[in-house]
């Protein structure tokens, strides 16, 4: 009893020490510093596709690549204006090959990816294309790598507080554990986000876009197809990006408040890429 009390005490200073607050405002758990999830990230990101691009499964349609890089260029210019802490970032995108995978994601840094399985089944118009790559920034911007990481974290402190505990009774967590590696390889773009993340996202990735010249209202009709991607076999994108509830109801509402920048005469600067 006693030691299950300590593990409790544990988490609870654990929680209350590792704390930083997100663009919106919202009390972040941040065990791994955003430095630290950039450099896992940028690891990560020469592990997952290093094996594609041998295959030749990168970047092998010139125009659908352009056509990628001219949208999230935009955004990211924005991104860089709107948080100049990101101007340092190594940006990149990458369009990789497999029709059968409607995904797309961006690891802390603002290492990219988009499957052509999206482009295909959903079909996106560049508004739409906008939103998904805006929503992606999103996560990075507001530091969900990091957070997801050190959510991970916790729960392997946890895992090993109580597997020295248990250890005494002669219980074995066995393979529970997960080791540094398999954490930033895993929690990188396999993990889902968290419902407020992904509000947080949406919030953020319609703006983004707006500010990028592309309409708002597109954000909307963006989930509307990608729910009806795939049939009955719902695609990977909403697995890792569990929809919040009346989701397409509030980038509905959110479309009007983002009108006045979309309709900005200004420069929208493409960032090369």
């Amino acid at each position: 009893m006693k030691n299950i009390k300590f593990i409790s005490i544990f988490l609870l200073v654990l929680s209350f020490t590792a704390c930083a607050t997100s663009p919106t405002g919202r009390n972040q758990l941040m065990l791994v510093s955003p430095d630290e999830a950039i450099f896992a990230s940028k690891e990560a990101y020469v592990k997952t596709l290093g094996p594609l691009d041998a295959d030749g499964k990168i970047d092998n349609d010139p125009a659908v690549t352009k056509r990628v890089q001219l949208i999230t260029g935009r955004l990211i210019s924005q991104a860089i204006e709107t948080h100049p802490n990101t101007r340092n970032w190594e940006w990149s995108v990458k369009v990789i090959d497999d029709p059968d995978m409607v995904n797309a994601w961006c690891m802390a840094g603002g290492k990219m990816a988009i499957y052509t399985g999206l482009l295909i089944k959903v079909k996106p118009t560049d508004d739409e294309l906008a939103q998904v790559m805006g929503h992606e920034i999103s996560h990075a911007l507001a530091n969900h790598t990091a957070e997801k990481m050190s959510v991970a974290m916790a729960s392997q402190a946890g895992l090993s507080a109580l597997s020295i505990v248990l250890s005494a009774t002669g219980y074995d967590l066995g393979g529970l554990s997960m080791t540094g590696a398999e954490l930033a390889a895993t929690t990188a773009i396999s993990l889902p986000n968290s419902r407020t993340a992904e509000e947080e996202a949406d919030r953020m990735g319609i703006e983004l876009a707006a500010k990028a010249g592309y309409n708002p209202h597109a954000a909307a009709t963006l989930w509307k197809k990608m729910g009806k991607a795939g049939g009955n076999s719902p695609p990977e994108f909403l697995s890792t990006h569990p929809a919040p509830g009346n989701r397409q109801k509030t980038l509905r509402e959110l479309a009007p408040q983002m009108m006045g920048y979309y309709q900005e005469q200004k420069p929208r600067p493409v960032y090369p890429l």
